[in-house]
């Protein structure tokens, strides 16, 4: 809120696997801070620029300012992983689905065709998680060489630097 406040750029470099789960996370506050952290991104209006430099998972990515969330410039290391939540939970949630709909059928899966079929899962998920699926469906603007990322930074805030004039940054009504 404060960079908005001053016209500065966020730059957000993302390894983030989400945000945490469970009792303990909600009694320490992380919906809370969470949602904070979500309004202010959805409500910049100053340039942002991310760069995915390990995973980019779940509700992580939208506070990391993913794609939906509109940044000026976002790009992508060669080793990233991008994803609506992590591989492992991924694949066995959708197994389960799976498995469900064959046992609603009628269908006796044993364990050994359990495990094909979570395995299928995995490879099919694990190709949709590079950051090359994402660039061929413009869902990063590149991959760039993490020894460039400095200079890629850089113009991404020399071409900002040229931004048209700024609306007014209104955060809606945030939870104290």
């Amino acid at each position: 809120m404060n960079c908005n406040q001053k016209k500065i750029s966020l730059i957000f470099l993302q390894d983030v696997t989400g945000f945490m789960v469970g009792s303990r996370s909600e009694q320490a506050g992380i919906i809370k801070d969470g949602a904070k952290m979500v309004n202010a991104v959805a409500n910049s209006v100053v340039p942002k620029i991310t760069v995915i430099i390990g995973n980019s998972y779940g509700a992580g990515n939208y506070a990391m300012c993913g794609k939906a969330y509109d940044p000026r410039f976002i790009y992508a290391w060669p080793s990233a992983k991008i994803a609506v939540m992590g591989g492992e939970q991924a694949a066995k949630t959708i197994l389960q689905i799976q498995v469900g709909a064959l046992k609603s059928k009628g269908k006796i899966i044993e364990p050994v065709e359990e495990k094909k079929i979570l395995d299928a899962i995995k490879d099919r998920y694990e190709k949709q998680t590079t950051p090359y699926y994402a660039a061929a469906r413009m869902w990063v603007d590149g991959i760039i060489d993490p020894l460039s990322t400095r200079s890629v930074i850089s113009e991404g805030l020399k071409s900002a630097s040229h931004n048209a004039e700024m609306p007014v940054f209104k955060t809606g009504v945030i939870q104290v």
